[in-house]
């Protein structure tokens, strides 16, 4: 039992460390002008979602049901009251591990409206977001049945008995679907598509998708709740799966465009990672290997759909969470075996039926609706409210010196004999001249 604590208390912080890497993924791909509020929305909901959390959200998710599997019961734990101390140090931990899954949920949907969405609108929508939607679907997925206690859990786990181990529609489908949802009711930014908008700092994402890379061990592996062989298949699945989608990405990429990039080598590690996270406890090596490969090439595709379609998911929250996550929760229909865990099911490739790929279809669906429906009304409410976005000038400018008064960058120190840049606005557009002393 100790073992099995110390390991879910080490997955929980390596969960909490993805939310930073998060940061210097997202804040790598915007552009210098943006990536402090970049990081500051991820920051943010690390604050907002952890107090809002062991207030009521633990709670919300994992009390006793009280609506037909849809809802679990706010005040059953309310503050987290009677998981403190004694006996309930595992439910403490688990607990505290859930809560990351949390935050990080809520933050991956600040990559869809990079550039151009007030602050406190966004810690508004987190809050806003994370109670009614987040945390009704962590019970929907996450919460099971327990005879012993009579607890009763959520409808996706029970009654219909749709796979997710560590989060594929909790997580990324439905941060994915929100992320859309959101994007939609915020707008493009100025100047998109026609305006080059590449990534500031490549060197910022390698270091992110790195990071999370590391803290997705304990994501995955640490959804076993204890030091076990499910947490070993777990993480072996997240290594094998994780490597194949980012040569998927970077083959795809050189098939497409003559080139393989670092940005490239980074959104498929991110691409693998979310693909096999609701299947890595369900499928061995070569489900893994296939999951993997399938997503970083389908994700590699998908991120060009906002071109053809007109919607600006700023750093392809859509194309590599939405995608990535709906690729990984139907493949366990074809790739779950029960040679890894009894738990699992034998999909169509071992010699199972249909009947699991039609729950893991249904079971994505609902969420993505759910998720899209509810997050469409909240930004709706929020707009035509206190508003969503910066004004036109503050965007151009920078949001980073409307919103928080600060620059990650000091552009107007002189070196090496050359004069400070003069800023200038011309057509809307910001433009940065430089004169020899």
């Amino acid at each position: 039992m100790q073992g099995d604590t110390a390991w879910l208390l080490t997955s929980a912080a390596l969960v909490l460390l993805m939310t930073p890497g998060l940061a210097f993924f997202y804040g790598g791909m915007v552009r210098s002008k943006s990536v402090l509020n970049m990081l500051m929305m991820c920051f943010g909901a690390m604050g907002l979602i952890g107090v809002l959390w062991v207030v009521y959200g633990y709670s919300v998710a994992f009390g006793n049901d009280v609506g037909a599997g849809l809802l679990g019961d706010p005040f059953e734990a309310l503050g987290l009251s009677g998981l403190m101390g004694g006996d309930a140090l595992s439910t403490t931990g688990f607990a505290a591990f859930q809560g990351m899954f949390a935050i990080i949920t809520v933050a991956l949907i600040a990559g869809a409206v990079a550039d151009r969405m007030r602050f406190g609108a966004w810690l508004l929508f987190a809050g806003l977001w994370a109670t009614v939607v987040y945390f009704p679907v962590a019970h929907w997925v996450f919460a099971f049945d327990n005879e012993d206690s009579g607890v009763v859990g959520g409808w996706i786990a029970n009654d219909l008995a749709a796979l997710d181990f560590a989060g594929g529609t909790a997580v990324h489908i439905n941060a994915g679907a929100a992320a859309l949802a959101l994007a939609l009711v915020l707008g493009k930014r100025r100047g998109w598509p026609k305006e080059p908008m590449k990534p500031h700092n490549l060197p910022y994402v390698m270091l992110g998708a790195g990071l999370l890379w590391f803290g997705w061990f304990g994501f995955n592996a640490g959804s076993a709740l204890g030091a076990n062989e499910i947490a070993g298949v777990a993480f072996v699945n997240t290594l094998t799966a994780t490597c194949a989608a980012m040569l998927g990405w970077l083959l795809t990429e050189r098939l497409r465009d003559g080139k393989a990039t670092s940005l490239g080598a980074a959104s498929g590690v991110v691409a693998g990672l979310v693909a096999i996270t609701p299947a890595c406890a369900f499928v061995d090596t070569w489900g893994a290997l296939s999951i993997g490969v399938i997503a970083g090439i389908l994700c590699a595709l998908a991120v060009g759909l906002k071109y053809r379609f007109g919607y600006d998911d700023s750093l392809d929250v859509v194309g590599v969470h939405l995608v990535g996550g709906l690729v990984g929760t139907v493949l366990i229909g074809f790739f779950g075996t029960t040679n890894v865990n009894e738990g699992s099911v034998d999909g169509l490739f071992y010699g199972g039926g249909a009947d699991q790929l039609g729950k893991q279809v249904l079971g994505a669906v609902a969420v993505l609706a759910y998720s899209f429906l509810i997050t469409s009304i909240i930004a709706l409410i929020i707009k035509f409210t206190m508003g969503l976005r910066v004004s036109t000038e503050d965007e151009v400018a920078g949001i980073d010196e409307s919103e928080h008064a600060e620059s990650a960058y000091d552009f107007a120190g002189s070196r090496g004999g050359r004069a400070a840049s003069v800023e200038t606005e011309a057509g809307g557009a910001k433009k940065l001249e430089e004169t020899k002393s």
